[in-house]
């Protein structure tokens, strides 16, 4: 009696394939998976350093080293050319105004200085020799007036009494007429004497100017001299300490050569050097301050000099208060540069992952710390210790913001404590 086989199932053929499909699909699945999902690594919570973004006050500034220097150095220059006879003041001594500093010598101005006071004692004595026979021409000159003033004042007096005897008779009209002829000539003749004496005068006075121009003259040009030879012996302009002092015994100074340097030391600025980023939002005026020993000491720029050397440009600040009890020529500080107003912004303080990211991206801890994701963010001004934040993150938001060189660039971490 046959036996009826109940038929196997369509898929018992094929059951190893199905499994081994099956397999493959699962393990394409999985590698999917793990291609498209964000990448995460777990990383040890000591590894890098966070920053809590904050809504804060923010004051854009700079930090600089400025050296401490005097407020003005002023150039001495030799007046008059000459040999180092003696040098008096030494290099670092303090000055007072005309202290003496070195004496020259000259011999052709000492020369010139004899002569010219020769010319001048010549002059001298011309001009006294005029001014006496001026003098005695206008006594004579007063005299002859004097006389003929009387002699026409007797004519006068002789013409009316021969008027009084013509008219009783007793002199002819021809004497009289020569009387009055006489008259009229010594009137005449007084006349021109007085305007010769006006004359004199005028000249006189003339003559007294030009003299006492040419005196004045001689005299100016005496002094000049006496001040040549006075400018051999070289003095302190201005009060201050003596520095670069550019002269021996014996060596010989031209005019007009540079002697040696005075610095005032009545105030003192700081010369500092900024990078050529800052060129266009340093002027002067702008407010800074040193901080020394917890303290705060306010500098106002005073000067910027705009051009550009090994990409820095200079700047000097003067202070506006009080200064540091121990300052002294040649210190260095640290100047803080304000760059614009205190405004308020999101901020987050400084870290190493500026360098990796550009400021374009930053990592940002989950809620409960335990993760770490990728985010982009726009980064605006900066300051040596904070950066604001224009977009990206909120206040309150936590981002890791050092050890950026471990973490690589990675979407995603998972923190472990």
């Amino acid at each position: 009696m046959d036996i009826q086989l109940t038929p196997r199932p369509w898929y018992r053929k094929y059951l190893w394939h199905i499994i081994a499909g099956m397999a493959f699909l699962g393990v394409l699945i999985y590698t999917a998976t793990l291609a498209f999902r964000p990448k995460s690594v777990m990383i040890n919570n000591r590894e890098f350093k966070i920053s809590e973004a904050s809504d804060a006050h923010f004051t854009e500034y700079v930090n600089v080293e400025g050296i401490v220097k005097p407020i003005q150095t002023i150039k001495v220059n030799a007046l008059e050319s000459g040999f180092v006879e003696r040098i008096v003041a030494e290099e670092g001594a303090m000055l007072s105004v005309g202290d003496t500093i070195l004496i020259l010598m000259n011999p052709d101005l000492t020369r010139t200085l004899e002569d010219e006071q020769s010319n001048w004692q010549n002059s001298e004595r011309n001009y006294r020799e005029q001014e006496i026979e001026m003098e005695q021409k206008s006594i004579v000159l007063r005299q002859q007036a004097l006389d003929a003033r009387h002699q026409i004042s007797s004519l006068e007096k002789k013409l009316r009494q021969s008027r009084e005897e013509f008219k009783m008779g007793i002199k002819s009209k021809a004497e009289l007429e020569v009387i009055e002829e006489d008259f009229q000539y010594q009137l005449r003749r007084t006349e021109l004497q007085m305007e010769s004496l006006r004359h004199d005068s005028t000249a006189t006075i003339l003559k007294r100017d030009m003299i006492e121009a040419n005196r004045t003259a001689n005299n100016k040009k005496l002094d000049r001299c006496n001040q040549r030879t006075a400018n051999l012996v070289v003095r302190a302009t201005v009060a201050g300490q003596l520095s670069f002092l550019n002269a021996t015994i014996g060596q010989q100074i031209s005019a007009g050569s540079s002697v040696c340097e005075i610095k005032v030391l009545s105030e003192f600025k700081i010369s500092t050097a900024l990078s050529e980023y800052y060129i266009d939002r340093i002027s002067t005026g702008q407010q800074a301050n040193i901080k020394y020993q917890d303290q705060l000491y306010p500098l106002r720029i005073s000067k910027v000099v705009p051009e550009i050397k090994n990409k820095t440009f200079d700047c000097d600040l003067v202070f506006t208060g009080e200064k540091p009890s121990n300052i002294r020529l040649g210190k260095s500080y640290t100047i803080q540069v304000e760059l614009g107003q205190t405004e308020n912004a999101i901020l987050i303080d400084r870290g190493d992952f500026y360098a990796t990211t550009f400021g374009n991206w930053i990592y940002r801890l989950s809620a409960d710390g335990t993760r770490a994701e990728k985010v982009s963010i726009e980064i605006g001004r900066q300051n040596p210790k904070q950066y604001e934040i224009l977009s990206g993150l909120n206040p309150g938001d936590r981002v890791i913001i050092s050890g950026y060189e471990k973490l690589g660039n990675k979407e995603e971490f998972i923190i472990k404590n």
